[in-house]
C-alpha cells in the first residue's frame, strides 16, 4: 500500500543546477521531485483506500536568452507516473511558439529549444501539455499548462533616447547650478541582476560642469564662468549598466550648453580722444563724427547711450545713438564759422542703457572720451545782412526813386568787393534797379498799385574775385495806394420805372467801386450833376444813404413824358485829394399794369417789351454772328493768289476781270483778248485776233460761250484732281490798267491816275457834284471828293 502511494505522485524534472562557468557549456541536472503530503506519510496506509491523486506538477522552467550553443538547448523533462517507460506513453505541446521554437520528445517528456531567445522581445511563453495513450490516444493525465521564462543576461548598452541635448545657463552662474537633466534606459531586465542598473559619468565638459552618477543631472563646477570668454561648452555624458562593474555596457550623448549674457562689462571707448575737421559749410542737422564704445556683452545689454558732458561746443553740436551700429553719431546744431570760431571740444560719455545692480558694486559702467572738432575753412558766398527786407514805394514816386538798400560782406578772409544786381527772373519788366555798388534799389518804372501790389524780388550779390561766389537775399517792395482812381457804378444798371410812378418811390439804389483801398475805407457820395438839379424838367432826385449807396427816387408827381432819361450821377470819392466822376444812369419810362407791372417800356423810337427783351438779345446776337462769318466767308473768297504761269496750261486761266466802278456797263466785259492781256507790252500789228473791248468782236457769242465753257470745265476737273487744292472756290482779280495796256482803260476815271494831287486840285476834274446826287453817291464822292484819296481811288480802279 505504501508504494502504490509513492507511484501516485508526479514526479516532475526541473532545471535545478547550472554548472560550468561563464556562459559557456551548461549542464542541465534533473532532479526528480517528489511530492506527497505529510498526512499520508504518516496515514498513508490509513487514507490509500479513499483517494489516488492524478495531476501535472512542476515549477516553471528557465532558459537563457541568447544561447549560443550547437544543436538544440535541454530545457526540462515532462513525466507522468502513468507512464511506465515502455512507450505506451505519447507527449505532445501546444502554445506559445510550440513546435516553431520549442519540441518535445514524445517518448521521453524531454523539452528543447531549437532557436536563439531573446528576452526583450518575448520574455516568457506559456504553453499547453498533453500525456496520452499511444494506442487508445485517450489522455493519461489531464491537459496543463506551464510556462518558459527566458532569463536576461546583459546584451543591451544604455541608450539616451532624448539626446543629444541644447541647454543654456546664465554665465556666472554659482557652483552646482543645475543645467541639464540626462536620462537613459537599458533595455534589459532591471528585476534581475544589475543588468538595468545605470550609473553617469562625464566625459568631457571637466572641470567647468559635473553630472551626478545617480540621477543624470548636470551642474556648474566652477564658479564665474565668462560668456566674453567662452560662450559655448559641448559636454559628452556617459551611462553604464551593472553599476558600472568589469564588462559593463555603456552609452554616451552630447549635452551643448551656451552661456546667456548679463550686463557685467561696461562700455568702453578704445581712445581716450578723437579729433575730426568739419567744414564750415556743412549743413545743419548733418552727423559731422562718428565714435563707438566697445561693449563686450550682446543684446540689449550692449545697448550704448552717447552724452555730451561739456565743452565749448555743447550748444553746436549734438550726440545721438545709432541703433543699428551702436555708434555715437555727432551731428551739427548751429552753422559753423571759420572766422568767428575755428574748433570745439566736446567731453562725451558713453554709459548702458540697461545695468545689472548685481555689477554695479565692482565700479562705474561708463566711459568718457574727447572729441576735438576742427572748422575747415571755405569760400563761401556773400551773405547778406538780412535775408528778407521789407520795402515801400509810393505807386506815385517818380522814375528813379529811392526804395531802400541792401548789404551783402564776403564772410572769408579775403574780403573780396561785391556786386550787387536783381535776379531778372523776379522782375522780368525791370520795374526796379539795383547800383551795383552800394546795393540802392529804385525805380525804375512807373508803378501802379493796382496792377501789382507787392513786388518779390531777388538780389544777387557776387564776389568780383570769384564770380562764382553768389549770395542770394529776398526784397518785399510794397507799393503804398494814392488816390488815383475815381470811383464809379458798381455795375451797369438798367433801370425803368412808370410813367405814373408816386413821389417818393426808390426806383433804385446804386452803388459804387474804387480801385483804390483807402486805409479807412472807402466813403462815396452820391448826388446829381449841377445841371441836372437846376433843370426842373428832371423828376427824379438822388438821396445818399451814408453807406456807400444811394436811392434813386420820383421826384414829383405826373405822367412822365420823355421816352427816355438820361440822369448824370456824380460819385466822390471823399479822398485826398477827392477824385469824383459823372455816370450816366439810364432809365427807361414804361406803361405799367394797374397793379405797378411794367407792361410796355418806351425807349426812343423803338417799343421794348420787357418780355420779349431777353429774345431782342438772343436775335441781336444770332445776326451779329451770322454777320461776322459771312464777312469771314467774303474775305477768304476775296484772298488773292499770286499765281505763276504755266506755259503748259492754257491761256485763259486767270481771266476773270472785276470793275467795281460806274463803266458802261455790260459792254465792258463783253469780250476779252487773251493774248492782250498776257502781253502788255505789244502794240501794233499781232498775228492774234484782237477783241474789240468796246462792242463789237470777229468772234461769234456762241464761240465765245463755249470758249468760256471750256475754259470753266477744265479748271473744275483740275480742283477736283488736285488734293491740295484750299476748300473754297476763290476770286482772281485784275486792278492793273497800266499805260501798256493795248485795250486803253475802261475806267471814265482813267485821266486821275496820271495827274499829280497839286494837279488835280487845279483841274476840271472836281467830283464835288456827287454830293448832290443823294446817299447813293455819298461814298463815291467821299473817295474822289478828296486829294488825299486819290491814290486809294486809283488803286481800287
Amino acid at each position: 500500500m505504501k508504494r502504490l502511494c509513492f507511484l501516485s505522485v508526479l514526479s516532475v524534472f526541473v532545471s535545478s543546477v547550472w554548472k560550468g562557468s561563464g556562459c559557456g557549456a551548461m549542464d542541465l541536472v534533473s532532479d526528480v521531485l517528489h511530492h506527497k503530503s505529510s498526512e499520508e506519510s504518516r496515514q498513508g496506509h490509513v487514507l490509500s483506500h479513499l483517494r489516488r491523486r492524478r495531476s501535472w506538477v512542476w515549477n516553471q522552467f528557465f532558459v537563457l536568452e541568447e544561447n549560443t550553443g550547437v544543436g538544440p538547448l535541454h530545457i526540462g523533462k515532462l513525466h507522468s507516473e502513468k507512464d511506465k517507460g515502455d512507450g505506451q506513453v505519447r507527449y505532445s505541446l501546444s502554445g506559445d511558439g510550440a513546435a516553431s521554437i520549442f519540441t518535445i520528445e514524445e517518448d521521453t517528456g524531454d523539452i528543447h529549444a531549437t532557436k536563439r531567445l531573446d528576452r526583450e522581445q518575448q520574455a516568457y511563453y506559456t504553453l499547453r501539455v498533453q500525456a496520452r495513450d499511444r494506442n487508445t490516444n485517450l489522455l493519461v493525465e489531464p491537459e496543463s499548462q506551464f510556462i518558459i521564462k527566458v532569463q536576461d543576461i546583459n546584451d543591451n548598452a544604455p541608450r539616451f533616447l532624448d539626446g543629444p541635448y541644447t541647454t543654456k545657463v546664465a554665465e556666472g552662474s554659482p557652483v552646482g547650478t543645475s543645467v541639464v537633466t540626462v536620462v537613459a534606459t537599458d533595455a534589459d531586465d532591471p528585476t534581475y541582476g544589475n543588468s538595468a542598473r545605470l550609473v553617469y559619468s562625464i566625459l568631457q565638459g571637466q572641470p567647468y560642469f559635473s553630472v551626478d552618477p545617480k540621477t543624470g543631472v548636470v551642474r556648474t563646477a566652477l564658479p564665474n564662468l565668462d560668456r566674453e570668454v567662452q560662450d559655448q561648452y559641448l559636454l559628452v555624458i556617459q551611462a553604464k549598466d551593472m553599476l558600472g562593474q568589469m564588462g559593463a555596457l555603456s552609452g554616451s550623448t552630447t549635452v551643448t550648453v551656451t552661456l546667456t549674457d548679463v550686463n557685467d562689462n561696461p562700455p568702453h571707448f578704445p581712445r581716450k580722444s578723437y579729433q575730426f575737421i568739419v567744414p564750415e559749410s556743412v549743413l545743419v542737422s548733418s552727423v559731422v563724427a562718428r565714435i563707438r564704445a566697445v561693449d563686450l556683452d550682446v543684446g540689449p545689454n550692449a545697448e550704448v547711450d552717447y552724452k555730451i558732458l561739456d565743452g565749448d561746443g555743447l550748444g553746436t553740436f549734438r550726440i545721438q545713438t545709432d541703433p543699428n551700429t551702436q555708434e555715437g553719431l555727432v551731428s551739427l546744431h548751429k552753422t559753423l564759422d571759420f572766422e568767428t570760431k575755428s574748433s570745439y571740444t566736446l567731453n562725451i560719455e558713453a554709459s548702458n542703457q540697461h545695468v545689472d545692480p548685481r555689477y554695479l558694486l565692482v565700479g562705474s559702467f561708463t566711459d568718457v572720451t574727447t572729441v576735438l572738432l576742427l572748422v575747415g575753412d571755405v569760400d563761401e558766398p556773400p551773405a547778406f545782412s538780412v535775408s528778407v527786407s521789407q520795402m515801400m514805394v509810393s505807386e506815385a514816386a517818380l522814375v528813379g526813386s529811392h526804395v531802400g538798400s541792401v548789404s551783402a560782406h564776403d564772410p572769408d578772409s579775403s574780403n573780396s568787393p561785391i556786386r550787387y544786381s536783381i535776379d531778372r527772373t523776379s522782375d522780368v519788366e525791370h520795374f526796379f534797379m539795383i547800383d551795383s555798388s552800394s546795393g540802392v534799389i529804385s525805380t525804375n518804372r512807373r508803378l501802379d498799385r493796382e496792377m501789382c501790389d507787392v513786388y518779390n524780388l531777388t538780389v544777387l550779390a557776387t564776389e568780383t574775385l570769384d564770380l562764382s561766389q553768389v549770395g542770394k537775399a529776398v526784397v518785399l517792395i510794397s507799393v503804398m495806394d494814392v488816390n488815383d482812381n475815381a470811383p464809379s457804378f458798381a455795375i451797369k444798371y438798367q433801370t425803368s420805372v412808370c410813367e405814373n410812378a408816386p413821389p417818393g418811390q426808390v426806383i433804385e439804389t446804386l452803388s459804387a467801386v474804387d480801385p483804390d483801398e483807402p486805409e479807412t475805407g472807402h466813403h462815396f457820395q452820391f448826388f446829381l450833376a449841377a445841371n441836372a438839379a437846376m433843370n426842373q424838367s428832371f423828376s427824379f432826385s438822388l438821396r445818399d444813404n451814408n453807406d456807400n449807396t444811394a436811392s434813386l427816387l420820383v421826384q414829383r408827381a405826373g405822367v412822365l413824358q420823355q421816352d427816355l432819361l438820361l440822369l448824370p450821377v456824380v460819385i466822390s470819392d471823399g479822398g485826398s485829394p477827392s477824385l469824383s466822376s459823372t455816370n450816366t444812369l439810364t432809365v427807361s419810362v414804361c406803361t405799367c399794369e394797374p397793379q405797378g407791372a411794367p407792361r410796355v417800356c418806351r425807349q426812343g423810337v423803338y417799343l421794348l417789351t420787357p418780355g420779349l427783351s431777353v429774345l431782342s438779345a438772343a436775335a441781336l446776337t444770332c445776326v451779329l454772328t451770322l454777320s461776322g462769318v459771312v464777312m469771314v466767308t467774303v474775305v477768304l473768297r476775296l484772298r488773292r493768289t499770286e499765281c505763276q504761269t504755266v506755259d503748259n496750261e492754257p491761256v485763259l486761266q486767270e481771266n476773270m476781270v472785276c470793275y467795281d466802278d460806274e463803266g458802261g456797263g455790260e459792254e465792258d466785259t463783253r469780250a476779252f483778248d487773251m493774248f492782250t492781256l498776257t502781253h502788255l507790252n505789244l502794240r501794233g500789228g499781232s498775228n492774234h485776233t484782237h477783241l474789240n473791248l468796246r462792242g463789237g468782236s470777229n468772234q461769234s457769242r456762241t464761240q465765245k460761250t463755249s470758249l468760256f465753257q471750256e475754259f470753266l470745265r477744265d479748271q473744275l476737273q483740275e480742283a477736283d484732281l488736285d488734293p491740295t487744292a484750299p476748300p473754297l472756290d476763290f476770286l482772281q482779280t485784275y486792278a492793273f490798267e497800266g499805260h501798256g495796256s493795248v485795250a486803253e482803260s475802261l475806267s471814265s476815271l482813267d485821266s486821275l491816275t496820271s495827274l499829280d494831287p497839286l494837279t488835280l486840285l487845279e483841274s476840271e476834274h472836281s467830283y464835288a457834284f456827287l454830293r448832290d446826287w443823294g446817299p447813293r453817291f455819298r461814298r463815291l464822292a467821299d473817295l474822289y471828293g478828296h486829294t488825299q484819296k486819290v491814290g486809294v481811288a486809283s488803286d481800287h480802279s
